[in-house]
This record gives C-alpha cells, structure tokens and sequence, in this order.
C-alpha cells in the first residue's frame, strides 16, 4: 500500500426529513443563493416547494434544466447568474450531473475567462463558492468528492476535472427522495457506482486488503439491494444502502493506498461525448469486455479473489473461477435491465476507431492497471458491438 492522504471534508446529513436541516446549514453562507436542478422532477416530487418553503427568508436565484451529461453552455449560464446577483452559495439538488454542473459554476465565478479552461486544465482551479447538495438519485458520488464531469458538444470532449475547493461543503441525503427514479435510472447509477469501485479495485498495486475489503463489501451491498429497489421501488433498507454505497465509492476510501488512471470511465466519455448516451449504461457495456480482455498471467489472481469474495464463486482453476466471475458481472447488469451491446442503444461501428483515438488521448491508459493502446481501445469497442 503507498503512502497517501484522505480528504473528505463534506458533512453529510443522512435520513428521512434530513431537509429540515437545510435552512440551518445553508445560513453559514450567506443569504444569496443560486438553486441549480435538473429538467423538472423535484417539482413533481414536492422537494423544491419544500425548499423554497425552509429557505422563505432567502433571495433565491435558480438555474434549471441542466441537462443528464452536463454542458459547458449551463456553467457559462450559471456563472452569469452568480456573478449578476452576487451569490454567497450554490444549492444542488439533483444527481450528480447537477452537482457536476454546480461545481464548475463554483469555480467559474472566481475565474475570468471561459469555464471550458477549468474543465481542461484543473490547475487553473484555485477557489470556488460553497456548494450544498440534495442528493436526487444515487450514481456519481459527486455529493462528496471534488470531481466533475462536463460536456463539451461543439468539440465532442466529455472530460473530467478536479479540485479540492469544489468538494460540497454539506450533503443532504434522503433515500426517500430517490423512491421515485424510474427503473432504467435505478440500474445505471448501479453500474456507474459499481464502476468507480472496480476501476480503483482493479489496479497494480499490492496488500490493499482494506481498501479491497471496503470495495467487496459495497459490491455485494449492490448486488444484493439493487434487484429489491427495483421490484419495491420505496423500500427504504434498499434505497438507503445503495445511496450510502454511492457516496462512498467515489469520495477517495476505496482508493486509497492506490496509484493509477482508470480504464472503463475515459472510454465511455467517448460515447457520451458522440452519442450522449446515459452514463451509467455505457459503463455497464464497456466493463464486461474489458473484463476479458485485459484477464491475462498477471491479473487472473485479481480476477480469481473479485469471484470468490463478490460472487461467492470457487473454482481450483484460477481462470475458471476468473471467467465465472465476469460472466457473474455480465448476469448481473442482465438481470437488472441494462444493455450488453452498443448496437441496442443505436451506436454503430462508424465511430469506434475514432472514439477509441480520442479515449486514448483524453485517458491515462498507459497508467491503467492494464496499459492500453488505440488498437486495444478499439478492439474493446469492437466486442461492444
């Protein structure tokens, strides 16, 4: 295990009615608010009534529509409006494309030129507005780390970026508010959450048996409430420990000890960035393939030990166990509704080489925890099909 530092510094409020702290946490910012959302369901659930009800005593400026992948065009929006109307704090209420969203808006407004520039180069991030959450559907993590991904359509670049001062100071978590997310949503959020805890379990370094453990034990947790929200849609065990997985596949603890770039996720930026895909789905197509390709002399172990201790597979053959185990994975995001090809969300073959160039070039692949080149990239895309 390396040496590392862990910072999460994010107070999450977890529970049922764990609204009625907002008014008492969002004082500590100031009066001036901008209310970042989605296309409209927290209207229909009765969550933004109730927040403009607790935050009465408020000036509240509002930005809607922001849209499932994240366009540059909302942050240059949303950074307008903070500067227009002297914003104190932003409220995030949503997914993580709006928490996304939010935090490039935050750091936007103390940056003088174009928002795009935070997104390529992340060291241009030096401070950021406060930014406060209510969690609307369990996926990204966003709630409570520093990253962001943000759409760029005009050049066909999703791309993520990162910095400590865009981590949200205050997270609020009712699993209740996610009763209402339509199934196939339901099951993306799982693989994307299931993806960011495979690209950090996946990697080249050894004796990281607790980050591993912590890992393990999320993907079961996964596996084992996801199938129950989707046939009791307010079961609250299931939505509650699946929020909570969320949080923290992506907040640094299951990847802590760790060195490398991820594999599965700069690919399907591509996707999202041609196609505009649904994240999550994307993700749920690319990992099984990878999963095969990338199973050799040097990762078969690793394979071996995620399809004993997720899928309670054994085997005293370590590729027969290795191969159970992604064959578990592919039955698993079956099972819950998600596409296994690209051709059911209507990707064709005409764009892979050329997504496969520019995952390789946007990507760290030469850092994954199996080095991929273009033609391998593009030999992935390939079994998608």
């Amino acid at each position: 295990m390396q040496n590392f530092t862990y910072y999460a510094p994010t107070k999450i409020i977890f529970g049922k009615d764990a609204i009625n702290n907002l008014e008492n946490e969002i004082k500590k910012f100031g009066i001036n608010i901008l209310l970042t959302y989605g296309k409209g369901s927290i209207k229909k659930s009765g969550i933004y009534d109730d927040v403009l009800n607790l935050l009465r005593d408020y000036n509240i400026y509002e930005l809607s529509n922001i849209e499932p992948n994240p366009k540059i065009e909302s942050v240059r929006e949303g950074v307008k409006l903070c500067r227009e109307n002297n914003i104190d704090v932003i409220l995030a209420v949503g997914g993580g494309s709006v928490i996304d969203c939010s935090k490039v808006i935050a750091a936007g407004y103390y940056y003088e030129n174009d928002p795009w520039d935070l997104v390529i180069d992340s060291n241009l991030i030096k401070k950021a507005l406060p930014i406060v959450t209510i969690l609307t559907l369990a996926a990204t993590s966003s709630e409570m780390n520093k990253t962001a991904v943000i759409s760029n359509m005009d050049l066909n670049i999703k791309k993520g970026t990162r910095a400590d001062a865009m981590i949200p100071k205050v997270s609020i978590l009712d699993p209740t508010y996610t009763y209402s997310v339509p199934a196939i949503q339901t099951a993306s959020g799982t693989a994307d959450i299931m993806s960011h805890i495979l690209e950090n379990y996946f990697q080249k370094d050894k004796n990281t048996d607790v980050p591993d453990r912590i890992s393990e034990g999320l993907l079961k947790t996964l596996i084992k409430y996801t199938p129950i929200a989707l046939k009791e849609p307010n079961n609250y065990n299931a939505r509650s420990n699946i929020m909570w997985a969320s949080s923290l596949a992506h907040n640094g603890l299951t990847a802590v000890g760790k060195s490398g770039s991820w594999t599965c996720h700069p690919i399907e930026h591509e996707l999202s960035a041609y196609y505009d895909i649904t994240h999550g789905v994307g993700l749920a197509i690319i990992t099984v393939p990878w999963m095969k390709y990338v199973l050799n002399d040097d990762t078969v172990d690793k394979f071996a030990m995620y399809a004993k201790n997720v899928f309670n597979i054994e085997d005293k053959d370590k590729y027969k166990q290795a191969t159970k185990g992604i064959e578990a994975t592919a039955d698993f995001f079956k099972s819950i509704g998600l596409p296994s090809k690209l051709s059911e969300v209507g990707i064709d073959d005409s764009k892979l080489r050329l997504m496969a160039d520019m995952a390789y070039k946007h990507g760290s692949m030469k850092n994954a925890y199996v080095p991929l080149t273009n033609d391998d990239i593009y030999n992935i895309l390939l079994a998608c099909k």
